[in-house]
């Protein structure tokens, strides 16, 4: 049976890994480090957070593929915006990346980010709910429940797992 490492405990992130193998896998959680600060603020920072805790798994376990999902945001000239990534590595040395959904923030969430705060704690008072990013996370709060984070990173994990099973292919041609 194929053994995957998750680099988070987070049931969001933990159930789309979940999802994405099916039963065809055994799933572990490891608190993988992501290297980056808590709450990335690039695109280049979001992917380096989601591969180093790809990569750490492997390290931190015997599973042969680890994965690695982070959540971040990005400044662009309409604003902040929500951005996701994932990646995918295996032991063989490939390391697979992709990329979800966007959704821009309110300006009052984008200004406390500015100012230093993180995502997480600021949308627990935001919604005066506990723990949004353990659930339905912001693009949840901000799309009302259209796509959840548990969606978002599952779109994620099926490109992730596409690119793995292409490369498998490919290399048989």
């Amino acid at each position: 049976m194929l053994k995957v490492a998750v680099g988070s405990s987070n049931p969001a992130k933990v159930h789309a890994v979940k999802e994405a193998f099916g039963r065809d896998a055994e799933i572990i959680e490891i608190k993988a480090s992501s290297g980056v600060s808590e709450q990335p603020f690039s695109d280049e920072e979001t992917v380096e957070g989601a591969s180093n805790r790809a990569r750490n798994c492997l390290g931190e376990s015997d599973a042969q593929i680890g994965i690695g999902l982070e959540g971040g945001v990005v400044q662009t000239k309409y604003g902040l915006f929500l951005c996701n990534w994932g990646a995918l590595a295996d032991r063989e040395g490939n390391l697979f990346i992709a990329g979800g959904a966007r959704v821009a923030l309110p300006a009052p969430i984008a200004k406390r980010l500015l100012s230093g705060e993180e995502l997480g704690p600021v949308m627990d008072e935001y919604t005066k709910k506990e723990g949004i990013r353990k659930k339905e996370g912001a693009i949840g709060i901000f799309t009302n429940g259209r796509i959840t984070r548990q969606e978002m990173f599952s779109h994620i994990m099926d490109m992730l797992i596409g690119q793995y099973e292409f490369r498998k292919v490919e290399k048989k041609q």
